[in-house]
């Protein structure tokens, strides 16, 4: 989510305009990288594969989320580490593993616990910043003051990570051994949103709809919404007169517009207008089913509650989350459906 910002789009003074009016946005250029995808030589734990396959995930639906995964993450690297902006310090990999939340550690541990010589390997991949990246400092979580500072010299005047840095973590992250790891980890996060699942829709069908759903809201935010919490939202849902319903969700729409108005929400800014005419259009036409209907109230309550940089994301976490639900939508400028365009 810390990836992409944008102009706003230009409104009219009658509010938000129809999709066909808004400038198409500028298409985002690919970067040259190892990008994520299945590999032979990958391996996934056979207990695991198994429980995943539980819920419609077999191997290569494994790797078809782990590439979806990083799209909105690092463009689809398995890399492209990138600096402090956001205050996680270093925030590099697939589903950007940081320093900042500690979840960056326990993937260096792992690839230095795995990669053989590793000294050897280190030199060979990192041989300016290794040594302070694998650190007991910056392998403590949190990292300790003199990583902190180590980590920062590394920054240019622009706030970014020199060259140097910035090569020898994509080499590093790059590597066969880190990408083994990267998918380990990532394996294990399927293995707690299995779980998760379980719980936020218990005795109801597990869509491949929601197994994305609760990926991205696993990745972005690291959790789901308590008992307590899904308990009060669907009493509430179900106490709701019909005559209700739609207004309901158009002030959730109205929510998340306002957010892409207001000057501190990033991530957004050319999304917001097209994804609030695309879906006003879909309860319009009578687009959205009943799964549909409870997921986007769900988002919403776990959107508001985006606390990074002081709630700086939450737009951009509903916006994740809300193609993802609807099939329509666009994030980070990439759009895809056209409910506008559909009779």
């Amino acid at each position: 989510m810390r990836r992409w910002l944008g102009v706003l789009a230009v409104l009219g003074s009658a509010g938000v305009a129809r999709a066909q009016d808004l400038p198409p946005a500028a298409p985002t250029p690919v970067p040259e990288c190892r990008r994520v995808s299945e590999a032979a030589f990958l391996r996934i734990d056979p207990q695991a594969a198994a429980r995943l396959a539980e819920i419609g995930l077999d191997r290569r639906a494994v790797f078809e989320r782990m590439a979806e995964t990083s799209i909105p993450e690092t463009m689809g690297c398995w890399a492209m580490p990138v600096g402090d902006f956001d205050g996680q310090l270093v925030s590099v990999g697939m589903s950007q593993w940081n320093y900042g939340t500690g979840s960056l550690q326990p993937v260096l541990r792992a690839w230095k616990k795995g990669v053989g010589r590793f000294g050897r390997a280190r030199k060979a991949l990192a041989p300016v910043y290794g040594k302070l990246l694998f650190s007991r400092d910056c392998l403590a979580v949190p990292v300790r003051d003199k990583c902190r500072r180590g980590i920062r010299a590394a920054h240019g005047a622009d706030g970014k990570l020199n060259a140097t840095m910035l090569a020898e973590l994509t080499a590093i992250f790059e590597s066969d051994a880190m990408l083994q790891v990267q998918t380990d980890a990532y394996v294990a996060l399927l293995m707690e949103v299995r779980g998760d699942l379980l719980r936020v829709f218990a005795g109801q069908p597990i869509t491949m709809r929601k197994v994305r759903w609760a990926i991205d809201t696993k990745v972005q935010q690291g959790f789901f919404l308590a008992d307590a919490d899904l308990a009060r939202l669907r009493g509430k849902l179900a106490a709701m007169p019909e005559s209700e319903r739609w207004d309901r969700l158009r002030a959730v729409f109205d929510w998340y517009e306002a957010l892409g108005r207001s000057v501190d929400q990033d991530g957004v800014a050319r999304d917001w207008a097209w994804n609030v005419a695309q879906w006003r259009c879909m309860i319009d036409k009578g687009r959205i089913d009943p799964e549909q209907y409870e997921m986007l109230h769900l988002t919403f309550l776990r959107s508001r509650t985006a606390v990074g940089n002081s709630g700086r994301w939450q737009a951009l976490t509903f916006s994740r989350r809300g193609k993802i639900v609807l099939g329509i939508g666009s994030v980070s400028g990439k759009r895809d459906g056209d409910c506008l365009g559909v009779g």
